[in-house]
């Protein structure tokens, strides 16, 4: 299907700048409806007919984060507000972040003269390249706001949905899921195939889909649409800068890591050689310290004491 690009040249669907490029384009529309559905898991009546893309600002309050932040926001036919946000790096308080950002979201269609019977449903979808919830296996969890003992519903104008890839890509390993009978899987696979922070292609996920692909023929266009954007020398330069923008976020963020547990270690370093000077035994100091006995004994033979 793809004739003129390799694999591995194909843009990282997971960086929000080919996300947004691919899923936030009027000519791919009934594709972004289609990959919305899936989320939503709507069907037949309740599906979503159209879109219309809205450039409201989702972000935050400062500048320096919506400069950071490039988020798809929808509007469909009823009237409800979707906003996609694609998270590469874990940038921790995720949760809080969903909530504070679609507070803005919701606020921000308030208009003088408005009731508050008028402000219609935000749908907030988090997509991440990671790991989030150690509860449940599950790479696909939703959520609402219930009442604690009957669990009844109190509202459908919030909704929150967070995609785990590193779970779906899991799933895929294990062969528990199923592309051609789940159609979520079948999109969210799709982000799958090229992992740019590993330099991994999925060459087994993109056969399967190929696959699929010549009967499904919005598969097929969205197959198409990515191999003209990762095609096209402005994206690419406008999506490489982007992916060295984000890896050199995640880099600062490790790197402001390793220093935090490198100032931890010569802390406890420091405490040992203090406790080591005071004639503590090595079980106190390895206790107190919270190094191995193995590291303590080192220190105590520097310090020949």
């Amino acid at each position: 299907m793809l004739k003129r690009i390799p694999l591995e040249r194909l843009m990282d669907l997971k960086i929000d700048y080919a996300f947004k490029q691919l899923f936030g384009s009027e000519k791919n529309k009934e594709v972004t409806v289609v990959f919305l559905n899936a989320i939503l898991q709507r069907t037949g009546r309740d599906g979503i007919k159209d879109i219309s893309f809205s450039n409201v600002e989702a972000g935050g309050e400062h500048e320096e984060d919506k400069q950071s932040r490039l988020d798809l926001l929808v509007v469909t036919n009823a009237n409800e507000w979707i906003n996609v946000e694609i998270q590469f790096t874990d940038k921790y308080d995720m949760v809080k972040r969903s909530v504070y950002y679609w507070s803005g979201m919701y606020r921000s269609q308030l208009q003088r003269k408005m009731g508050y019977r008028e402000l219609r449903p935000v749908i907030a979808i988090n997509l991440l390249n990671f790991n989030m919830f150690d509860q449940t296996e599950q790479f696909h969890t939703t959520y609402h706001l219930y009442e604690d003992k009957e669990k009844f519903k109190l509202t459908d104008l919030m909704e929150f949905h967070f995609i785990e890839m590193p779970k779906l890509i899991q799933a895929w390993k294990e062969e528990k899921l199923n592309p051609w009978d789940d159609v979520l899987a079948r999109w969210l696979l799709l982000l799958g195939i090229v992992d740019q922070r590993n330099g991994k292609v999925y060459d087994d996920i993109f056969k399967e889909l190929e696959e699929i692909a010549m009967n499904d023929e919005t598969l097929r266009d969205a197959f198409q649409s990515w191999e003209t954007l990762s095609g096209t020398p402005d994206e690419i330069l406008a999506y490489q800068a982007r992916l060295k923008l984000v890896l050199d976020e995640e880099a600062a963020v490790r790197e402001a890591e390793l220093r935090e547990q490198d100032a931890r270690q010569e802390e406890r370093e420091e405490t040992a050689k203090i406790l080591l000077l005071d004639g503590f035994e090595i079980k106190q100091v390895v206790r107190i310290s919270r190094l191995t006995e193995e590291q303590v004994l080192k220190i105590k033979e520097e310090l020949n004491v």
